[in-house]
């Protein structure tokens, strides 16, 4: 065999181990290797947190709203458009973008006695 082809092969494998040692036992590349997750909205596995529960029917008491929108798997939905009513009082948004964490929050006001659902 020619010692040209014989050093090519040679560093051929070389880096080849390398790389598959990389690939392998590297946890930042396992990410490559994974099946992508599905990012679908479910309502059973998404959250709403409000606080304070109970305001005052005044109009300037607020009630912030965290929404926290979560796949099947319950992996956080980023960028998800949230279209957002109440039964009583006035929402700082009616529409809301979910960020990385997939959340999104608004505020609650209301001059008008009753329970928001």
């Amino acid at each position: 065999m020619d010692k040209k082809l014989g050093g090519l092969l040679l560093v051929f494998f070389l880096l080849f181990t390398v790389f598959a040692t990389i690939v392998l036992f590297n946890g930042q590349f396992t990410t490559f290797t994974r099946a992508k997750e599905d990012f679908a909205p479910s309502a059973k596995a998404s959250l709403l947190f409000a606080y304070p529960l109970l305001l005052k029917a005044d109009g300037k008491e607020k009630s912030t709203i965290n929404i926290f929108v979560r796949s099947d798997k319950g992996m956080p939905v980023k960028d998800k458009k949230l279209s957002i009513t109440s039964t009583v009082g006035t929402l700082s948004d009616v529409e809301a973008t979910t960020d990385e964490k997939g959340k999104a929050t608004v505020t609650l006001t209301s001059a008008t006695p009753g329970t928001a659902i």
